[in-house]
């Protein structure tokens, strides 16, 4: 049994190697245990390849419907091929740059390949080898969770996964989900011409985010020629002649739709089988994932877990913050840091995109806050015109009484770039005088935050550029 290490890692992405810098930092010796592919979900299977397959296919769309009169560019017939061979061009050369590279930048981390399973609390087996050590981080990751529905185990689908890398674009696509990673694969395929539908469960799209913020991302993607059918229950699947068909139950009645391809994007599971988490006592939630305390300890004081193995939210920035965590707390055992996840921005990269932080108004509302709240259309932001794509809104939601910012929700093109100031604002409980008193670049999108603002104040509608 190898015992050279102070800590052993299982999995391979951002957690994992958060982790291991971070351990290498306080001196330890670290182990990589990874069976798939280096660099996990988000560069393999999540936010680089799609983020870069949804720019591609805004370009490749909104060239074709620009809003600027005079300008009619003629397309050559689309590359779908090549687009994704660019794709994985990028994927590799971050791979390299952002994993591979860092395994010899830092020689005290050892990449070991294979399948970790734990024999017991200070052991795991790794093929034929086991390997011993006083600490332990679970970073196994997660997957797409399958639906339990009749006939689907029969019929060739599509997962995030696979979705990402089709040579042939599929002339028509049935999508099952209806939130953020469905959404973006909807608009994706959509822009690059493939006849889109999407199912979905709830009774209206990303029912986590504002009501306002779902109902209009709704209108603009049906605007879009997407079709969307909410408040469905998929009762079973089958193919025929090379198609797919879905039946439904859709208020009472039941409804066939057909496509080519089939995609099923209804969420992630974490990935804990097969680890023998049972043999050590990890113990885990109803829905599979690891629990862990603030220190990112398990039941098992010293097996430590992050990232999306231990449930929600699943981001690639809170997986590296709970990872360093966790480190510190495994090797440095004297500061006992806790991972803060109170305030978290997140977003959907549709065009226009999502982009949440802090809390929503019914949320504030049952936690018993007396709140104000604002929503402005874009149509009030300069810039907005200024680009001709006055679609979105802004909603602020701020505490009565004292004018703190609690939340922020935002639909619009660079939402997501646009929501950073918003999480600085909710995260150092500024006031809505304090945003508007900060002189902002003019014209730019993140002045809707100012206007948001403003609007608590006075009738925006009627402020000069640039008016307090």
């Amino acid at each position: 049994m190898a015992t050279e290490f102070n800590l052993i890692i299982i999995g391979g992405g951002s957690a994992a190697f958060a982790a291991a810098i971070k351990a290498t930092e306080l001196g330890a010796r670290v182990a990589i245990v990874e069976e798939g592919v280096i660099g996990g979900t988000c560069l393999n299977r999540g936010c680089i390849p799609t983020k870069n397959l949804l720019r591609a296919s805004e370009i490749y769309y909104y060239s074709k419907k620009n809003h600027f009169q005079g300008i009619n560019l003629q397309q050559r017939p689309l590359d779908f091929k090549r687009v994704v061979e660019q794709k994985d061009k990028l994927v590799k050369e971050l791979r390299k740059v952002k994993y591979i590279d860092i395994l010899k930048a830092y020689p005290n981390i050892k990449f070991i390949k294979g399948r970790g399973e734990f024999l017991s609390d200070k052991e795991i087996k790794v093929g034929g080898d086991i390997f011993g050590t006083e600490k332990f981080i679970i970073a196994t990751g997660a997957s797409p969770s399958i639906l339990p529905v009749e006939g689907l185990d029969r019929v060739e689908y599509l997962t995030s996964t696979e979705a990402l890398d089709l040579k042939k674009l599929p002339k028509s696509m049935i999508i099952l989900g209806g939130r953020f990673v469905a959404l973006e694969f909807v608009q994706m395929y959509s822009h690059f011409g493939t006849k889109v539908t999407v199912l979905q469960r709830s009774n209206r799209i990303i029912p986590d985010d504002e009501e306002e913020i779902s109902i209009a991302l709704h209108k603009f993607l049906t605007d879009e020629g997407i079709k969307i059918v909410t408040g469905v229950k998929i009762l079973s699947v089958k193919e025929e002649g090379g198609m797919k068909i879905v039946t439904c139950e859709i208020g009472g009645k039941k409804k066939n739709f057909k496509a080519e391809s089939l995609l099923v994007a209804t969420g992630r599971s974490p990935n804990t089988s097969g680890l023998g988490l049972e043999k050590v006592g990890v113990k885990l939630n109803d829905k599979g994932a690891i629990i862990v305390d603030e220190e990112m300890r398990t039941s098992v004081t010293n097996i430590f877990a992050a990232g999306d193995v231990t449930g929600e939210p699943m981001l690639v920035t809170v997986a590296a913050h709970q990872g360093a965590i966790a480190a510190q707390n495994a090797i440095d055992d004297c500061c006992h840091r806790k991972a803060d996840l109170s305030v978290v921005p997140h977003a959907i990269f549709t065009h226009p995109q999502v982009a949440s932080v802090g809390l929503k108004e019914k949320e504030a509302i049952d936690r018993g806050d007396k709140v104000k709240v604002r929503t402005i259309d874009f149509h009030l932001v300069p810039k907005a015109a200024v680009i001709r794509d006055t679609r979105g809104l802004i909603k602020m939601v701020v505490e009565d009484g004292t004018d703190i910012i609690l939340g922020v929700h935002i639909l619009s093109p660079e939402a997501g770039d646009i929501i950073h100031e918003a999480t600085v604002a909710v995260k150092n409980k500024m006031t809505i005088h304090e945003i508007i008193d900060i002189i902002h670049v003019y014209p730019t999108l993140s002045e809707s935050i100012k206007i948001a603002a403003q609007s608590f104040l006075k009738d925006v509608s009627k402020l000069s550029c640039c008016a307090e």
